[in-house]
């Protein structure tokens, strides 16, 4: 393994996975982009995301502000924080996403899902998955969560992908003006929504963050628009890429998609397998806080570690016959939504809408197959995902 090693390069965006297998076998090492350490076993990633003062999540921000973009609030939000200020923050923040506040939501996207479902199926010819559904179940969801108007909704998308673009690293000069104007654009929309709830309190998550908490803490304007800012890929890339992730592993095994088509009662076990070997969330990244070992290799302080979680969903150690889409396979403890402290807070919600996608749109169709071209996957480092997805319905 003496050649140079490129997460972002063309050949492992387009199959990750061959490389993957490859650092699993060599251990921890240093990779391109930028001279990062790859950890990509198992039992190397648990480690790291369990480890948050040997390995800070504050380290993140320095992906997500290159020198050239003088502001971006993400880099002081929850996911980059540890302890104690993390545990402030994710208690805060917290019960906007648990059962009891998805349970009052669960109609509301029910009805948003059906809706596109039915429209999709009565397309002919071919449709693009990716812009007709995956899409637009996220991006309305997020809408209504943060209460936007709906000629905003398709601004949302735009600007997640920009915010999950960053730790690439390879921005020309023009697309570096132009994710500047994107992060202030979407600064100024946040803003916005914070000045009209502190005016009139809604049933939104911006009105719920802005109440304060039983024993009288708020959180300031900055820890409002960090949360914002930190939510918006997390709300969106996660949940577009698992459904469209969905439809591209189901393609690719008829059998396992006739059963699924056959009873629906199979798609929470479908959406945990997705999760382990199509994942949307493919890497984090950590700060190394002192001079350490992992696994036998030293770590100096300051080293950047990229966190490969979709490497460590396929460790022939972990799991058996890993390579393997099966839909039989026992629930496995995975760490698709990550580990530890940093656990995805919106896991609950991202499971829901893609259960309560598929079911309607299952529900509608007899079969469905890909057409055109071999796709082109997200250039992001950190989310994976189809760019489009062109597939052909069969309507039951």
């Amino acid at each position: 393994m003496s050649r140079a090693l490129d997460l972002m390069s063309p050949e492992t965006r387009a199959n990750p996975y061959p490389l993957y297998a490859e650092l699993r076998q060599a251990g921890i090492r240093p990779i391109e982009p930028g001279g990062m350490w790859a950890v990509s076993r198992y039992d190397d990633v648990v480690a790291v995301l369990k480890d948050s003062r040997r390995f800070s999540s504050e380290g993140l921000g320095q992906g997500f502000l290159p020198p050239w973009l003088p502001r971006n609030p993400v880099t002081q939000s929850l996911v980059m924080k540890d302890p104690p200020q993390h545990t402030r923050l994710r208690g805060r923040v917290s019960r906007a996403f648990g059962p009891a506040a998805l349970a009052v939501l669960e109609p509301r996207i029910r009805a948003i899902a059906e809706e596109l479902a039915e429209r999709l199926v009565r397309r002919e010819g071919e449709v693009d998955f990716m812009a007709e559904f995956s899409l637009q179940l996220p991006v309305r969801v997020l809408g209504l969560l943060f209460g936007l108007e709906p000629a905003q909704y398709p601004r949302l998308k735009e600007w997640a992908d920009d915010l999950v673009s960053l730790p690439a690293g390879r921005h020309p000069p023009e697309e570096q003006a132009r994710l500047r104007e994107s992060l202030a654009s979407l600064e100024r929309c946040f803003e916005g929504l914070i000045e009209a709830r502190r005016a009139a309190l809604g049933d939104d998550l911006v009105s719920e963050l802005i109440r304060p908490d039983a024993d009288g803490s708020v959180l300031s304007h900055d820890e409002l628009i960090s949360f914002l800012f930190s939510l918006l890929p997390a709300g969106v890339e996660t949940t577009v890429y698992l459904l469209a992730n969905t439809m591209v592993v189901l393609s690719e095994h008829p059998e396992e998609r006739a059963r699924v088509l056959a009873d629906r009662g199979l798609i929470p076990r479908l959406i945990e397998e997705v999760l382990r070997y199509e994942p949307s969330g493919h890497s984090s990244l950590r700060l190394v806080t002192e001079d350490t070992e992992l696994s036998g290799v030293r770590l100096p302080r300051g080293a950047m570690v990229v966190v490969l979680l979709a490497s460590a969903l396929r460790d022939e150690r972990q799991f058996p016959q890993a390579d393997r889409f099966l839909l039989d396979r026992e629930k496995p403890s995975h760490l698709a939504f990550g580990h530890g402290i940093h656990y995805c807070l919106g896991a609950l919600l991202a499971r829901l809408e893609a259960r309560l996608g598929l079911e309607a749109l299952f529900s509608r169709l007899q079969d469905f197959s890909r057409t055109g071209s071999e796709l082109q996957w997200s250039p992001s480092l950190i989310a994976r995902g189809p760019l489009a997805l062109p597939l052909r319905l069969t309507p039951a």
